[in-house]
């Protein structure tokens, strides 16, 4: 009795538990990765259609990912684990805001600057996640010295996150960027 006591005791505290609001484990609804894929597509096949770019030519990689090659660089491609270093612009697609960049006269231009941040070439090791997945996606298709524009569906940038008031949820990205090497 005394077991079957302790044993109902068990079974409503685990019910009592995973009632809790504040359950960890509740994470909400899981984001649409194909449905959010396929809207910003459409957005982008737009702003595609009217944008003036100037380039050399595109890639259509197969992910969504658009890279608009405007000047070509020399050597191989990168590959998982070089380390990239480049310079960027990043802006909304949606308003053509700046949001973020590693060069301090645009920071400065787009009310960005940081006193005391260093403006430094920024190194990243491609393939490991420490940048966004479109990044990791478009600069496999470049090579060193070469300058372009990545257009990056939300799918492969920051998603539905609300990581920071610069970049609202579900934001088709552009970053013009300067490969200016890698080891």
């Amino acid at each position: 009795m005394y077991r079957l006591s302790i044993f109902a005791f068990l079974v409503l505290a685990v019910a009592f538990v995973s009632c809790d609001a504040k359950n960890p484990y509740d994470t909400g609804p899981a984001y649409d990765r194909e449905g959010n894929l396929a809207k910003d597509s459409l957005l982008i096949v737009d702003y595609l259609e009217t944008a003036e770019i100037d380039s050399l030519y595109r890639i259509y990689d197969p992910s969504g990912v658009v890279i608009i090659v405007q000047e070509e660089g020399a050597g191989s491609r990168p590959i998982t684990g070089n380390v990239i270093y480049s310079r960027y612009i990043g802006s909304l697609m949606s308003d053509g805001t700046v949001f973020d960049t590693n060069i301090e006269s645009v920071a400065r231009d787009n009310d960005l600057y940081v006193e005391g941040k260093e403006y430094d070439l920024l190194s990243f090791l491609l393939g490991t996640g420490t940048v966004i997945e479109g990044w990791d996606i478009a600069f496999r298709r470049l090579r060193p010295g070469s300058k372009a524009q990545f257009i990056i569906p939300s799918t492969y940038g920051y998603r539905d996150s609300p990581n920071t008031d610069r970049i609202p949820e579900n934001s088709v990205l552009i970053f013009d960027v300067d490969f200016k090497g890698m080891d």
